[in-house]
C-alpha cells in the first residue's frame, strides 16, 4: 500500500475501529476529489469517522448538523453591507472550508440541498452575480439515517449522482465493538489523533499522481460495458449516465494508485464498482425483487460480465 495512504489510514484508525475497506474507500474518493455520502443506522460511528479524516488532514473543517431549519445561506454564505465602507461584503458559509461534513442531509429542505450541488460540482457559490472559488481540495461528507423517515426530505437523484461514492460502516463484530467500549471507556477516541498525519498541500500532491494512472483500452471497455448493461436493463428504471462512468473510471485509478501500481486492472473497477454506481441506479419493481437492493444488483452484474485479461500495458 501507498506509504502517504497508509499512515493516513492508520491515523483514522486510532479513533475508527475495524473498517479498514471502508476507510480505504473514503480516502479513495479524497483522491479523486469526489463527495462521499455515508449511509447507515444510528450509532454506527459515520460521524465520527469523518471527523477523524478530517483532523487527519491539517485543513480546515466545518460541520453542519442539518435540519429543516437551516437555511441555503448557512451552506453557501451572503452578503451583507459594510456599514463603515457602505460596500456590500460576503461572508463565508457552511462550505468554504476543505471539508464540509453535512450531517444527516435528508433532514434539509429541498432548498437547502440545492444550495450544495454548485458547490458539489463546481468548486464555486455564486450570490448577487459574484463567484466565489472554494478552497483546494473540497470534499463534502454527508451523512443520513435510511430507516428513519419522519422529518426527512428525500435526496433527489441528482444530488444523489453528485456522490462520488455511497458508503456503509455495518455493525462491528463482537471482537472490534470489545475494542470500542475498551477505547471509549475514559475519554472521546477521537482525541487520540494529537496532531494531523499530512497537509492539504500533500494531499493535492496526491490527487495529481492519480490522475497518471494509466488505463488500457480494454480496461475502458470493462468500465463501459458495465454501464452500458445497466442502461435499458428491465430491472432498472434508471441507468448509469456518463457521470457515473467518470466516477468509476476515476475510483480505479485511486485504488490502482493506493496500492502502488502504475496501471489499472480489472480488479480495480471491480473492488469500487458498487460504492460507486450502485447510488446511481434505480431498479424497477421486477429488479426490487430479484435483486433486492441496487448493491446486489450492481454485485450480481459484476459476476456475469466477462473480465478482460490483462495483456501489454
Amino acid at each position: 500500500m501507498n506509504r502517504n495512504v497508509s499512515l493516513l489510514a492508520q491515523t483514522v484508525g486510532k479513533v475508527i475501529v475495524g473498517k479498514d475497506d471502508t476507510i480505504i474507500k473514503l480516502i479513495a474518493s479524497l483522491l479523486c476529489e469526489g463527495h462521499v455520502l455515508l449511509e447507515d443506522v444510528p450509532g454506527v460511528g459515520k460521524t465520527q469517522l469523518i471527523t477523524a479524516l478530517s483532523r487527519s488532514i491539517g485543513g480546515r473543517f466545518n460541520r453542519i448538523q442539518l435540519t429543516p431549519d437551516v437555511m441555503p445561506s448557512d451552506i453557501a454564505g451572503f452578503t451583507m453591507m459594510d456599514q463603515s465602507s457602505g460596500e456590500f461584503i460576503y461572508r463565508d458559509g457552511a462550505v468554504m472550508c476543505n471539508f464540509l461534513l453535512a450531517d444527516e442531509i435528508n433532514r434539509a429542505s429541498p432548498k437547502v440541498q440545492s444550495a450544495l450541488l454548485e458547490a458539489m460540482e463546481e468548486r464555486q457559490v455564486s450570490l448577487d452575480g459574484v463567484t466565489h472559488e472554494l478552497p483546494k481540495p473540497f470534499l463534502v461528507m454527508a451523512t443520513q439515517n435510511p430507516v428513519e423517515t419522519y422529518g426527512t426530505f428525500h435526496l433527489p437523484e441528482a444530488q444523489m449522482d453528485r456522490f462520488f461514492m455511497k458508503l456503509s460502516m455495518g455493525y462491528p463484530s463482537a471482537e472490534e465493538e470489545f475494542s470500542i467500549l475498551e477505547r471509549t471507556e475514559k475519554y472521546n477516541p477521537i482525541e487520540n489523533i494529537t496532531e494531523p498525519a499530512m497537509t492539504v498541500n500533500d494531499i493535492l500532491d496526491m490527487q495529481k499522481a492519480v490522475k497518471e494512472i494509466r488505463v488500457t483500452d480494454d480496461v475502458k471497455k470493462y468500465i463501459i460495458t458495465i454501464v452500458n448493461a445497466t442502461r435499458g436493463d428491465r430491472n432498472t428504471t434508471l441507468g448509469i449516465s456518463p457521470r457515473g462512468s467518470i466516477a468509476l473510471y476515476k475510483a480505479s485509478k485511486a485504488f490502482a494508485y493506493i496500492y502502488e501500481r502504475e496501471y489499472v486492472t480489472p480488479d480495480d473497477v471491480k473492488n469500487t464498482a458498487v460504492a460507486v454506481l450502485s447510488h446511481r441506479i434505480i431498479l424497477s419493481p421486477q429488479g426490487k425483487t430479484a435483486y433486492g437492493t441496487s448493491e446486489g444488483y450492481v454485485t450480481e452484474l459484476l459476476k456475469n460480465i466477462p473480465v478482460p485479461a490483462m495483456g501489454a500495458r
